[in-house]
């Protein structure tokens, strides 16, 4: 579902999944609060690769959730300062070489941000985004996102 809905542009398979997660955080959020919900930071996508898809699936997943959590979304704090090669194909370590100096914040974080994606594969992306709004003054980031891919850099910290 994540694939029609990520590569094929087929929104209504994104729908589902995107309502299950919220009502999955809800839920979660309200057996263990986080400090994170405080702003939702929807993962870029380089302008060049959003009109080739005609949409970010983060900014999808990030509206979804704020609507049904009621959490402000913070579009645009975090931007692809450059293209890079597609993430899915490389290794870990070249997926942290593809993504040096990659990100730029654009102006001052909230102190609590949730992170929102479509699917954790290694982890380098969000590590790399963290440490970028670490940086530039936030205090707690957390990655939400639908998907890990299984077996891929669970032992990581």
């Amino acid at each position: 579902m994540i694939g029609r809905y990520k590569y094929r542009g087929d929104r209504k398979f994104g729908r589902p999944l995107i309502e299950d997660f919220a009502r999955f955080l809800e839920q979660d959020l309200r057996e263990e609060p986080s400090p994170a919900t405080c702003a939702l930071v929807p993962a870029p996508m380089h302008p060049g690769r959003r009109r080739q898809r005609g949409f970010n699936h983060a900014d999808d997943i990030a509206e979804g959730l704020a609507k049904h959590l009621i959490l402000p979304i913070h579009a645009g704090l975090i931007r692809r300062a450059r293209r890079t090669t597609p993430q899915r194909a490389l290794t870990r370590t070249q997926r942290l070489d593809n993504l040096r100096e990659v990100f730029e914040v654009c102006g001052t974080p909230p102190s609590d941000i949730a992170i929102v994606d479509d699917v954790v594969t290694t982890g380098a992306t969000a590590r790399v985004m963290a440490a970028n709004l670490l940086e530039a003054g936030a205090r707690h980031v957390e990655i939400w996102a639908l998907a890990r891919t299984p077996g891929q850099g669970q032992h990581e910290g």
